[in-house]
């Protein structure tokens, strides 16, 4: 998406002008008396599957039993 507006425009609509760039990437030129003076440009989405790879020491870990349980007090052993 290319696009020019004014800065009142910009001002007035700047919420939706973001929302379109979100959606469609692109840049909105921003001129004052037809002058380009700024330019609001999409940035690139981080891709987050780094973030969804399971971590190798991680995840050889085994919960057994119910941890959202209270400890009885014998649970504890020495620690109280």
């Amino acid at each position: 998406m290319f696009k020019s507006v004014n800065i009142h425009e910009a001002k007035t609509n700047l919420s939706q002008l973001i929302m379109n760039l979100e959606k469609q990437g692109g840049q909105v030129i921003i001129c004052r008396y037809g002058i380009p003076v700024a330019n609001l440009v999409s940035l690139e989405k981080k891709k987050t599957m780094s973030r969804l790879r399971k971590h190798p020491i991680l995840s050889k870990i085994k919960i057994l039993g119910d941890i959202t349980q209270p400890l009885d007090p014998e649970d504890w052993g020495d620690l109280i």
